[in-house]
């Protein structure tokens, strides 16, 4: 409205954001993280249990209570009996308990973090992804994207196992996901460390809103991969061990050697300078065009089948999502459709490539026809490396 005849300035308009700003964004969004605690705990024992909401603010306030306004809380008060005070002005403040030790803030912080239930470990496993982005997006790298990938699955993991009662099948389904964890995740920060860059992050590293979804979509698959394991860990009483669980560990030894395998001859494979700009072919590279995927997809319903034979409620079996996630995500998602459109692109017009994905199925391994072609040496040197000098590019 124009106001000048009355001798009055209109405001001015305040100044727009040329570019998005990786802090405020971050800080925008634990605001909206922090209004989830506002949830009432209707919404199910494993998605937000009985003041689930508070629990996770009291486990915060315990672990940083000694440091004003490093990590905020929705509200003008903490102490209120029921929760967060509603209607209070939106003050970020965090207040250590008065006269509590170290070590009994310690104690209510893990009894808070048994109530968390699976919204309070979301919560963390998007704050240790989009802490990473922000930093990220600063520094304009994608170098430690699978290192905290990997921070985030071993700290769920982790934590959810110490906050309760501590059983075998909780420790063997944690096992799991630690072994493959530790395996896979040694296995990209190594290969990143020796290439200096991720090709998948070349045009978006630079965007800090785009760059922001691929941390959010890491946090996501994350915690959906990681759910069957949260709901046992957060259980009081799992079913005791037995014959079945060789099925489960069976699948996810099977589906582990499998990944591990095929990563270490396609290595092996490309560590030959003869190989350069050439495609393997042989080892279990012969049975399916992507046998690492397939054994990643695979050791995940082993984990899966060791948790849901202590499932007690339907609802709880939806966690099947997870390894279903896993599939979906290499099958159709960044994993095989991407390596293919770029196999296309370097050897697409050969006939012997060709004939190679005739032959060859994308996914799931086929029984025969198992090659291990010896260059040079013996077979099973061949089959050691992994490679096949056949193919050119």
């Amino acid at each position: 409205r124009d106001l000048s005849p009355f001798g009055i300035a209109p405001p001015a308009a305040p100044p727009r954001a040329s570019r998005a700003d990786p802090v405020r964004l971050a800080r925008m969004l634990f605001r909206l993280a922090a209004r989830f605690f506002r949830l009432p705990p209707s919404l199910g024992p494993q998605l937000h249990r009985q003041h689930g909401a508070n629990a996770a603010r009291r486990a915060l306030q315990g672990f940083l209570g000694s440091r004003a306004g490093v990590l905020p809380a929705v509200g003008g008060g903490l102490s209120t009996a029921g929760g967060l005070r509603p209607g209070a002005a939106q003050h970020w403040r965090l207040v250590a308990p008065a006269g509590m030790s170290t070590n009994a803030t310690c104690a209510t912080m893990l009894g808070d973090f048994q109530q968390m239930g699976l919204l309070g470990w979301f919560l963390v496993d998007l704050a240790i992804n989009v802490g990473g982005w922000a930093v990220a997006s600063v520094m304009k790298t994608e170098k430690f994207f699978d290192a905290l990938g990997s921070v985030s699955f071993l700290a769920l993991t982790a934590g959810s196992l110490a906050a309760g009662p501590i059983t075998p099948r909780k420790i063997l389904v944690s096992v799991m996901v630690g072994i493959w964890t530790v395996r896979l995740g040694s296995y990209l920060v190594k290969r990143i460390h020796k290439s200096g860059k991720d090709a998948r992050f070349d045009d978006i590293k630079g965007k800090p809103l785009t760059f922001l979804f691929a941390w959010v979509a890491q946090a996501v698959w994350v915690f959906a991969t990681l759910s069957p394991v949260l709901i046992v860990n957060g259980m009081q009483r799992t079913v005791p061990l037995g014959l079945w669980d060789l099925l489960g560990a069976s699948i996810f030894v099977g589906g582990l050697a499998f990944e591990s395998i095929a990563d270490w001859q396609k290595d092996k494979f490309r560590s030959h300078p003869e190989n350069k700009g050439r495609y393997i072919t042989s080892g279990l590279w012969s049975i399916s065009r992507h046998p690492n995927y397939f054994g990643e997809s695979l050791l995940w319903w082993g984990v899966f089948a060791s948790c849901a034979l202590s499932f007690t409620a339907a609802p709880q079996y939806a966690s099947a999502a997870g390894p279903l996630f896993v599939f979906l995500l290499v099958r159709y998602g960044s994993g095989v459709p991407l390596l293919e459109k770029s196999a296309d692109q370097k050897w697409g017009t050969e006939p012997e490539y060709q004939q190679y994905k005739a032959d060859t199925p994308i996914f799931f391994p086929k029984l025969t026809s198992y090659s291990a072609k010896p260059s040079s040496g013996s077979e099973a040197e061949s089959l050691l490396h992994g490679w096949d000098t056949n193919r050119k590019q």
